[in-house]
């Protein structure tokens, strides 16, 4: 069975969800010796990609590699050798009749909350690479009921839903680790809030959270979402003082796990995802997570979260409190947290993900 994989995520974000994902879809890729598998890769600076060793003689000669990669990613490939399944990591497809486009979708954010030229053209890149594959994989049911609301007229019956995971790293430490923290910042255990991913995007509500942390006065710890800026800085020192936030970059998933254990949340006010990776990592580890029951969110975190309704600073801080003075709930939440993220991992995804590989392979090629 022979399968092409297009990393041009890798090109597209230094970190980031979907590269979580196409990351741990290819490290265990590399170690199946039942595919025969080559990669169409480009240079990059992501910290996932640097973790994974591709033999030179399994990368695909690049066609368009003198073109930026700001105009690659919209370009469709065509390699007019032997069958093939093509799995592209972002929307693309390859053009060879003799290819099997698989195309994974993981939310329609864009869709919702975005406005302009940039919306239209990864809109209708993302239905051209719908609209030409034999099988779509969506990583939540609501993610499918999106694409099917936008795409009443296309075949259910080829659509899979396919949850992500979360890596085996993630996991009580009943033994508090003060030493690792002071590496980073001088707040106590318990006495911090955790805040994982993007900070720009409006529906993550990123300022809300910041406001919530004012009403408790409590210091908040960021992790991803690039360097802070300067308007981001000032806003921060102006919301909850100089030395009450803490920004972390490059942390590995064991130093992300520390902070799970040690936080007394994780605040995860988006109200759209695909997903949501960070709200299965925190429950794994054991750490309460105060979300929204919006999106995919609900259907993900199951009873092991707070999830709110109205995402309001006011809000966010009546459960903060909450979960400050109730030992009883936290005990609940870790409880739930812990047996709902039982049902994630990434070998059940890549098993699903290589039966369907299999299923569309004897479909068509058989």
């Amino acid at each position: 069975m022979n399968i092409y994989y297009d990393n041009i995520i890798f090109s597209l974000q230094k970190s980031g969800g979907i590269s979580v994902v196409w990351f741990e879809l290819l490290q265990r890729i590399l170690n199946d010796s039942e595919l025969n598998v080559k990669f169409l890769d480009f240079p990059n600076n992501n910290i996932f990609r640097k973790r994974l060793i591709i033999s030179p003689e399994k990368i695909l000669k690049n066609h368009f590699n003198n073109y930026p990669i700001k105009l690659q990613r919209f370009l469709n490939p065509n390699y007019q050798n032997e069958q093939n399944i093509f799995h592209s990591s972002y929307y693309r497809t390859n053009k060879n009749p003799n290819s099997i486009n698989i195309t994974t979708v993981h939310d329609f954010t864009y869709e919702n909350f975005y406005n302009g030229f940039g919306k239209v053209i990864h809109h209708f890149q993302k239905i051209q690479a719908i609209k030409n594959s034999k099988q779509i994989i969506c990583v939540s049911n609501n993610t499918k009921e999106d694409l099917l609301r936008f795409n009443p007229k296309f075949n259910q019956n080829n659509i899979r839903v396919i949850y992500n995971g979360v890596d085996n790293i993630y996991q009580p430490i009943f033994k508090k680790i003060n030493s690792d923290l002071k590496k980073w910042f001088d707040y106590a255990p318990g006495e911090f809030i955790l805040y994982v991913g993007d900070r720009n995007d409006i529906y993550k509500n990123f300022k809300i959270a910041v406001r919530g942390c004012k009403l408790v006065n409590l210091p908040l710890v960021m992790v991803g979402g690039g360097f802070l800026s300067k308007g981001e800085k000032l806003y921060l020192s102006e919301k909850l003082g100089l030395n009450r936030y803490s920004e972390l970059q490059g942390i590995n998933n064991e130093q992300l796990n520390i902070l799970y254990n040690h936080a007394l949340c994780l605040l995860y006010p988006s109200i759209s995802e695909g997903f949501g990776i960070p709200i299965i990592e925190a429950q794994r580890a054991g750490c309460p997570v105060i979300s929204t029951n919006y999106s995919s969110i609900p259907e993900v975190a199951g009873k092991g979260a707070i999830l709110l309704n109205k995402v309001t600073e006011y809000h966010i801080a009546d459960m903060i409190k909450l979960i400050k003075r109730d030992s009883t709930l936290v005990a609940k939440l870790r409880q739930e947290g812990f047996e709902n993220s039982q049902r994630f991992s990434w070998d059940k995804c890549y098993e699903q993900t290589k039966i369907l590989y299999k299923e569309v392979y004897e479909e068509y090629f058989s």
